[in-house]
């Protein structure tokens, strides 16, 4: 597949398309399901996913956490479902933690991550919608490298998607 297709449609947002080769049904229980999401979430070479918990409904939480295995660095995100409609939409918050990480502070405000799936003959189209608090946390979360770290989840996520 083509890597991911980044955009700035207004000063607070980022958004992010990409297509994977395989069913709705299967990109769906990807992103919804702690145990398959800690193997393509985690595309950083040397960094797991201890932390993947997730309870999919309107109202329902997550919390997500990250580990560098050579020096002990952690950082993660937390957040609230928004609104659900199977193999169409997940909406939630997202607050990030900076716990011990370089990676600094990406302003004290949650952002409104919106997903979307749409598959048209086998193939299902992603759009992400990060909508951050301001145009500086907006700024900040893009200058950590978010984007390259998303396609490279993503060519993960194309590779256990094949496994399913």
């Amino acid at each position: 597949m083509k890597p991911a297709e980044v955009s700035m449609p207004s000063d607070r947002e980022v958004l992010v398309k990409r297509s994977f080769d395989a069913p709705v049904d299967l990109v769906w229980q990807a992103y919804t399901e702690p145990e398959l999401m800690r193997r393509w979430l985690t595309a950083m070479p040397g960094w797991t996913m201890p932390v993947c918990e997730m309870a999919v409904h309107v109202g329902g939480r997550y919390r997500w956490r990250w580990r560098n295995e050579e020096d002990g660095i952690e950082f993660g995100f937390t957040g609230e479902m928004l609104e659900v409609a199977l193999h169409s939409k997940i909406a939630h918050t997202q607050l990030y933690d900076p716990g011990d990480s370089e990676f600094g502070s990406m302003g004290g405000e949650p952002s409104i991550i919106t997903v979307t799936f749409n598959e048209i003959d086998g193939i299902t189209n992603v759009a992400t919608s990060i909508k951050f608090a301001s145009k500086a946390d907006r700024d900040a979360a893009i200058s950590t490298g978010m984007t390259d770290g998303m396609e490279m989840s993503y060519q993960s996520l194309d590779r256990v998607l094949a496994t399913l």
